[in-house]
């Protein structure tokens, strides 16, 4: 259990997790794409640095782009650092690519990155095809997560 106070990390073999998708979005299903990235980029995720609040993916002429993930520059790489806002390139089988434009045509369904990690040497982005939620199915899920924390609680003390 996470302190009071302090911020959760990613689950370990992340590098970064969007949690605030999980709370904005309904998840319909999740695929794994790898990402096209710089030297430095790969360098800057290992250490642990990157940003994907806002981020989403896009199919734009036949090709997946992931936009607004912010990787900022290393510090210790040469003077020709990367560009720490650019889009970036998702790798996708073409039927993969096929189907998402299919089911991104639907009404409401978005591409949402979930998690950046590394396997083996390879940097990995989750992408979840995602349907948002209005704000009353999140005041719906608060308060039946909050029933579930008070029927625990009262389970807890009976038993002791």
């Amino acid at each position: 259990m996470a302190k009071k106070g302090k911020k959760r990390g990613p689950a370990s073999g992340d590098v970064v997790t969007n949690r605030r998708a999980r709370h904005k979005f309904e998840f319909v299903e999740t695929m794994e794409a790898g990402i096209v990235l710089t030297g430095s980029e790969v360098k800057a995720l290992r250490g642990g640095q990157a940003q994907m609040t806002d981020s989403y993916a896009v199919v734009d002429d036949g090709e997946v782009w992931l936009r607004k993930l912010h990787i900022p520059p290393y510090e210790f790489a040469a003077v020709d650092a990367h560009t720490p806002d650019r889009p970036r390139k998702l790798l996708l089988h073409r039927d993969e690519i096929e189907r998402l434009v299919g089911k991104t045509a639907e009404k409401g369904l978005t591409l949402v990155p979930v998690r950046i990690y590394f396997k083996g040497p390879r940097a990995k982005v989750e992408l979840a095809l995602a349907r948002g939620k209005e704000g009353r199915d999140r005041r719906r899920e608060i308060a039946d997560r909050d029933v579930r924390r008070e029927v625990e609680r009262e389970f807890k003390g009976r038993m002791r």
